[in-house]
């Protein structure tokens, strides 16, 4: 059964839209399972009814008509539980509810498994038997698997608007959009531009071709490229491999002379405009369905030969490519995992918003977002990238929100929210110079987070009272320092000497788990700025810091403040050790908050250990960047925060809006709630009682 499914659901992926999808389903289940009905119901919540949108056993002429009323009978009892529902005898059920116009028998046995999409019933799918039957365990697993697949297909229709114009048979675009993670604020319509990863021939998007014959001349000149490697690998190898193993290179060359693979996709640039790589990825996509349909293991394996012939075509496809990516006026990013390089590539004038299918709020990406000031929404994981190219979309970084060919009426709304954005950011413009002060007079220093040439704008450099961290991904922190003191030490020693004259060092020692790794750092520390007072370098002893961002060391702040200067909270690694998330995982992003209660808990402890101490206590990361959060920051009596560029202006207006006398009322009373929700809610509330709203959420 595992075969089975494995070629169900590469041909489910391989389906053209939903209805092609569906069809797949009803037939393939049918078979598979050996019964005499399969359906798929879908749920419209709007209309309250339960749809027939495929059937492989009832009547035909009955999909898209016959509707059971929402929550009713059998299909309903799934969806209204979540749950799969397998009866021997139907009939005798309770709800059992007879349905006319579908051709329907008097079927006994009955599997009913919802089609759920986060957290949400799409529709249900349904088997049937006329003889009583209670369907196995794997059978049913079997479904819940299809029913999951299906799923995607079903969000992919709704954001597309393919699923409106299946139920009213009309051309309407689409009202629905795909939810995600919202990851840098702002609002834009614009075009979507497809990033895909070279030589990935599944992120190949769709891309219309203005002169096909070039197109194909391309194509043909990369099987040519492809083939003359395949003669010199095979001549490489000759005095290396058996004739026998020698074959495999014949086998890939008969593949590429064939008509089959070759011509198919030639007649979806002539035919339908398509630009070479798609027309590749679609040849070779469909040719894989063929063999993983097959029974014989050894004809599936040749699926793989053919993908892997995909890949070297596309390679060269590439490398051919003279002409550069057309970027729109707005060009919207749109990606599996778009990556930094891909994001820069977009010249900075044409750049308007940025979403992938992968990451969250505080993934590479994301930040460098922020730090340009574009729209981005992170974790669509059911985000039709092959399909969006040179799509009218939508951006809502607010919301999280991402709308594929939007309505007239959901573009007017935007562009009215769009007109409100633009005025707020002439009011935030107007904070330009002002200090970072309280009602009350306190004055809580706003630093720039930097590493990134796009972080060291106008705005960064005028507005920022310095630079508070610079961000360095990868192998960090005190473990690689005590693993090689000997590189730590000649660290040191060049910022020591770098110093002499400024007379502002400070050294901030990150990833510390425990008490002795200070101590040791510190040792190493002094025996640097001895030998450099030895050698005659007129130098002073820096300040030396800790970034708190490991759980371990929060429960030792005390002791971390009697022994430093300054103590900095880094508030992404924090919030992601505290809550056990991965950030960058799409599936569990959700769950990563940095107003979630054990944060906020984590952060207070540490700033009071600070206090307590005469140790400064300051937050970088996205928590010091986050509206929402500075007044609660300001009652705990962060001493400043670091920020990337964009967020510099919108933390200052917060905290000139507020006393600091009030922010500790606020304070007590987030520490008070148990979900993160309710702290968003308190403090959402807060900024619309100031007027500021408009800073977290589109309108105002």
């Amino acid at each position: 059964m595992l075969t089975t499914l494995h070629r169900i659901v590469q041909e489910v992926n391989g389906a053209s839209d939903l209805s092609e999808a569906l069809e797949i389903i009803v037939k393939s289940v049918r078979e598979a399972v050996a019964t005499d009905v399969c359906s798929v119901y879908l749920t419209d919540f709007e209309q309250r009814k339960h749809l027939l949108m495929a059937t492989d056993g009832l009547r035909p002429e009955a999909v898209g008509k016959v509707a059971l009323p929402m929550f009713r009978g059998l299909v309903g009892l799934v969806c209204e539980r979540a749950e799969p529902i397998n009866l021997d005898d139907a009939p005798s059920h309770s709800r059992y509810l007879p349905v006319s116009g579908t051709g329907e028998k008097y079927y006994h046995g009955f599997l009913g498994v919802p089609i759920i999409q986060n957290r949400k019933v799409l529709g249900v799918l349904v088997v049937r038997h006329i003889e009583p039957r209670r369907f196995e365990d794997d059978e049913v697993t079997f479904l819940l698997t299809l029913a999951a697949q299906l799923a995607g297909a079903i969000t992919h229709a709704q954001a597309s608007g393919e699923l409106t114009r299946i139920r009213s048979g009309t051309d309407a675009v689409s009202e629905g959009f795909l939810q995600g993670r919202p990851s840098s604020s702002g609002v834009v319509i614009g075009s979507a531009v497809v990033a895909y990863q070279l030589s990935d021939l599944d992120a190949v998007p769709d891309r219309r071709s203005d002169d096909p014959a070039a197109e194909v001349l391309r194509f043909r000149k990369a099987i040519a490229a492809v083939q003359d490697d395949l003669h010199a690998l095979r001549e490489k190898m000759e005095h290396v491999l058996q004739e026998e193993d020698r074959a495999l290179f014949d086998a890939w060359l008969m593949m590429l002379s064939e008509d089959a693979l070759v011509e198919r996709a030639v007649s979806l640039i002539n035919e339908e405009s398509q630009w070479a790589p798609g027309a590749l990825r679609q040849s070779v996509l469909e040719h894989i369905s063929v063999f993983d349909s097959m029974e014989d293991p050894y004809l599936r394996e040749r699926a793989s030969d053919i993908r892997d012939l995909g890949r070297r075509v596309l390679m060269h496809l590439q490398e051919e490519q003279t002409n550069g990516v057309d970027y729109p006026e707005r060009t919207i990013l749109v990606g599996e995992e778009v990556s930094a390089v891909q994001l820069m590539e977009v010249p900075e004038d044409r750049l308007a918003g940025v979403v992938s299918s992968t990451g969250s709020g505080s993934s590479h990406v994301a930040i460098l977002a922020r730090a340009i000031g574009v729209p981005a929404v992170m974790g669509l994981t059911d985000l039709p990238v092959s399909r969006v190219e040179g799509q009218d979309v939508i951006v809502d970084g607010y919301r999280g929100r991402f709308y594929v060919a939007p309505a007239d009426s959901v573009c007017q709304e935007y562009e009215r929210l769009i007109t409100e954005e633009q005025q707020l950011g002439r009011e935030l413009d107007e904070l330009r110079g002002h200090t970072s002060e309280t009602t009350d007079s306190f004055h809580l220093p706003l630093y720039l987070n930097t590493g990134l040439a796009s972080e060291m704008s106008d705005l960064g450099i005028t507005e920022a009272e310095g630079i508070g961290l610079y961000p360095f991904l990868g192998w960090r922190g005190v473990r690689i320092s005590l693993d090689h003191p000997e590189i730590f030490l000649t660290q040191v020693r060049a910022m020591l000497r770098a110093s002499i004259g400024y007379e502002n060092l400070r050294i901030l020692l990150p990833m510390i788990t425990t008490i002795g790794e200070i101590d040791e750092l510190q040792q190493l520390i002094s025996r640097a700025y001895d030998e450099l007072q030895e050698e005659g370098y007129e130098i002073i002893m820096p300040e030396i810091g800790v970034m708190i961002e490991v759980p371990a060391a929060v429960y030792q702040a005390e002791e971390i403040a009697k022994r430093v200067d300054f103590i900095s909270i880094g508030s992404n690694d924090l919030t992601q050790y505290l809550l056990a998330v991965d950030r960058n995982n799409p599936r569990v992003a959700e769950l990563y908050d940095d107003l979630h209660p054990a944060v906020l808990q984590a952060v207070h402890h540490v700033v009071k250990a600070g206090t307590d101490y005469g140790c400064p206590v300051g937050i970088c990361g996205e928590l010091a960047g986050n509206p929402l959060a500075t007044p609660l920051l300001l009652g705990m009596g962060v001493d400043s925060l670091s920020m990337s560029a964009g967020s510099l202006l919108r933390v200052k207006w917060v905290i000139r809006s507020l006393s600091r006398a009030r922010c500790k009322q606020l304070l007590k009373k987030a520490l008070q709630h148990h979900e993160a929700q309710q702290v968003h809610q308190m403090m959402n509330k807060v900024l619309g009682e100031l007027g500021l709203e408009g800073l977290v959420r589109p309108g105002r």
